[in-house]
């Protein structure tokens, strides 16, 4: 081991991204309201972006469709050459469309005041915001005539509830830490009373006592439910009833006629209140057929502005009375533009061919439903399209399709799977379907363990094993056969 402080030249390879392939992938992973609000920060970050107006002629009306109009072509600053090329085509296209930038400029505004007009109409459409829990028990707690203290231990106790209305801090925790027994004891009382607000349950500490804040003397059976909850709950959670009978004195009737009352009761009383937030899904793509039955996929640009760089800093790029700082400044803008079209534009043709090839794969999963998906890994579309795998997953993610059976997102579209009986693939889905099947189908009173599951998906030629059949079990959200047993059935 050598070690010195002189200079030393090594070489060395290294794997850079450069910052234009890190903007490209940044670009190719956002959905399309992300790509929205990307590219209105980017216009208002750079004045040479302008949203590019429809043209007259439609695509159908030009020789070749694929290639751009003159003012899509790029542009991008030549040090060497001073872009003569690029500033005859803008005169040329000045000529030919002979508006100036103030009108450009005044469109810009009226468009920007439309748009405006649209997003405050959204928003005088948007439904009210629900009332919060705790907005909803500081109501009724304001409604009270308690002391001050105690309204303000309560709360503070109110403002300390989980979502689901439950009180997960300790009440001394809630208390200043030189906090006499007579304060401690206030805190308790205040707690006993936001137990006493609507809705039933609220400010419970664990199951156990929400259940029995809930529990009324009106309630039938109310005293079975009562020693159930009680001193029962582990009890009935693993379907131990024989041992609640034999501890109990109940019958095996009485007690599942208990559990069916308690299961009324509500162990999440606060979650009624809680937002349930739904994303808005915007499809990138849309799935259509052809005349001869093929699946085409379409890219939908409708919500995308289609950019383009301003003709006027063109010409003042070239004009002669422009400082050196300017033309600096303007260079570096048109190079950061350019590279945001080129990104944009990469993004739109790259979904299309990884969403094409998904489509190719997917058939039965289109014609038919989910059930008949076929097993598919990124990397097989990787391998198809000629890209790489990390470039499939960051064209996927979030990223939906428009079909006849609805909206999905992209990556449903991949499944794993397993090698059956007769050496063909079929995916976790299929089989998951087919233990919920066998679970439908048994006997309550003698429910299959997963062993016995193991044996009967073998029976319809699919070879899992144990430990998978238990980890799709719970993820399922199926209880185990001792869960599952019916206890009146004999």
């Amino acid at each position: 081991m050598r070690m010195s402080f002189g200079l030393e030249q090594k070489l060395q390879q290294k794997q850079m991204l450069a910052p234009r392939m890190i903007q490209s992938m940044e670009i190719l992973q956002l959905p399309v309201l992300a790509l929205q609000e990307k590219i209105e920060q980017e216009m208002n970050e750079n004045p040479l972006l302008e949203v590019q107006e429809q043209e007259a002629e439609s695509l159908e009306d030009r020789e070749n469709p694929d290639l751009p109009t003159e003012s899509e072509q790029e542009f991008v600053v030549d040090e060497a050459t001073d872009n003569v090329d690029d500033f005859e085509r803008l005169l040329e296209l000045d000529q030919q469309y002979p508006d100036t930038f103030e009108d450009r400029t005044q469109r810009s505004v009226s468009q920007m005041e439309e748009d405006s007009n649209r997003k405050h109409d959204a928003l005088s459409n948007l439904a009210a915001p629900s009332e919060s829990l705790q907005d909803h028990l500081d109501v009724q707690l304001g409604e009270l005539n308690v002391e001050p203290e105690l309204f303000d231990l309560g709360t503070r106790i109110i403002s300390a509830l989980d979502s689901n209305g439950y009180l997960t801090s300790r009440i001394e925790d809630l208390l200043p830490v030189d906090a006499d027994e007579d304060t401690v004891e206030h805190a308790k009382e205040a707690l006993a009373i936001v137990q006493s607000l609507d809705p039933a349950g609220v400010g419970a500490r664990d199951l156990r006592e929400c259940l029995l804040l809930q529990l009324e003397p009106m309630h039938v059976f109310y005293e079975e439910m009562l020693k159930l909850i009680s001193d029962h709950l582990e009890d009935l959670k693993d379907n131990r009833l024989p041992l609640i009978e034999k501890k109990t004195g109940y019958s095996i009737e009485l007690i599942q006629a208990g559990w069916e009352e308690l299961r009324k009761l509500n162990p999440k009383p606060g979650a009624t209140y809680s937002d349930s937030y739904v994303p808005n899904v915007t499809p990138d793509l849309t799935l259509e057929t052809t005349e001869e039955g093929e699946y085409v996929v379409k890219s939908e640009d409708g919500e995308i502005p289609q950019l383009r760089i301003s003709n006027y800093y063109r010409q003042r790029l070239g004009s002669p009375d422009a400082t050196k700082e300017e033309k600096e400044f303007i260079k570096r803008k048109i190079n950061a533009a350019q590279w945001l079209i080129d990104s944009i534009n990469q993004r739109k043709t790259t979904i299309a061919r990884v969403a094409q090839a998904i489509v190719d794969h997917q058939h039965n999963f289109i014609e038919k439903g989910p059930e008949f998906i076929d097993p598919l890994k990124m990397q097989q579309i990787a391998d198809k399209v000629g890209v790489h795998v990390t470039t499939v997953s960051r064209a996927v993610d979030d990223k939906w399709i428009q079909t006849s059976r609805g909206i999905f997102p992209l990556k449903q579209f991949f499944a794993g799977g397993t090698i059956n009986e007769a050496g063909e693939e079929v995916t976790w889905d299929k089989i998951r379907q087919k233990l919920q099947e066998i679970i439908d189908e048994e006997d309550k009173a003698k429910p299959h363990s997963d062993d016995e599951l193991v044996r009967l998906l073998k029976e319809h030629g699919l070879k899992v094993a144990r430990r998978t059949v238990t980890k799709y079990r719970k993820k399922m959200n199926i209880p185990s056969s001792r869960q599952r047993r019916d206890w009146s059935k004999k």
